[in-house]
């Protein structure tokens, strides 16, 4: 009896299913932590503003920016500021990354590409692209193209610094494999650079839509006439607290959800990480 009792206890499919128990417990606990973490900081946040430990007239409660929030909805006076802000993100988050991917990967596949543009990306990758902001408002106007460039200019740099040390950190026994089998350059480029560049490629892009969402605030506030920024900035002069709150509750909500978009598809197309 106790022979089977100690078979069964180290049965190998029990154990397993022991770890596997073990693992699911141990992810939903961090799930729960994720969630936990901004449900405590606004229910603190309520908490100082009732009580009076914190001004309402600079940090209204949570629950009086909710009711804003719902009245700018019903109003309708929100939801052309979100999509205009959306519709730049995009275009500017593509604009910046496409051209980064491409001239990242030649980077890192030919020596005197990269000998070439090496320098120019060093030299203008330190220059806010904010500062820019004049001289593209002057070339390009006021209008969505200045936000798209100002955007598109702000992603592009860490896509193509990431792209091309994501290729030239790829073993070495790919390159020789692929040379062994006589892969075409298209081949070599889809099978082996890119897959190979896409871990780091990725956390480029992951900064890009960080930088993005940073850069379409500030843009929207120095030259636009709507736009998520644009509510921020003309909220806080008039003093409307509680709907400049609500536009940066917005872009905080935005950014978190592109990351769990962009994380979700990093472990498509990455599983093994």
């Amino acid at each position: 009896m106790n022979k089977e009792k100690a078979t069964v206890g180290h049965d190998p499919f029990e154990i397993e299913q022991r770890e596997w128990k073990q693992r699911q417990s141990r992810e939903r606990y961090k799930q729960l932590l994720t969630i936990a973490s901004p449900i405590f900081i606004l229910l603190l946040w309520e908490v100082l503003s009732r009580t009076g430990i914190m001004d309402i007239r600079f940090f209204p409660p949570p629950s009086a920016i909710l009711g804003t929030f719902w009245k700018m909805i019903a109003s309708g006076a929100i939801a052309d500021h979100i999509g205009v802000s959306l519709y730049r993100i995009f275009l500017g988050f593509l604009a910046g990354v496409i051209p980064g991917v491409i001239i990242g990967l030649l980077m890192g596949l030919y020596s005197p590409i990269r000998h070439f543009v090496q320098p120019l990306v060093m030299a203008l990758m330190p220059i806010p692209t904010l500062a820019l902001l004049p001289i593209i408002i002057i070339l390009f106007g006021i209008g969505d193209l200045s936000k798209v460039v100002t955007i598109a200019g702000s992603v592009f740099f860490p896509v193509v610094i990431n792209t091309a040390a994501g290729v030239l950190n790829i073993d070495r026994i790919y390159l020789d494999v692929a040379d062994n089998y006589g892969a075409g350059k298209l081949q070599f480029f889809f099978k082996i650079a890119l897959p190979g560049a896409l871990p780091v490629m990725l956390e480029g892009i992951q900064m890009g839509q960080a930088i993005a969402l940073l850069t379409i605030v500030a843009a929207e506030m120095m030259g636009a006439t709507s736009g998520i920024g644009y509510l921020i900035w003309t909220s806080y002069k008039a003093f409307l607290l509680k709907e400049m709150f609500v536009g940066l509750i917005l872009i905080s909500f935005f950014g978190y959800l592109f990351s769990l978009m962009l994380r979700g598809l990093q472990k498509k197309l990455l599983p093994w990480r």
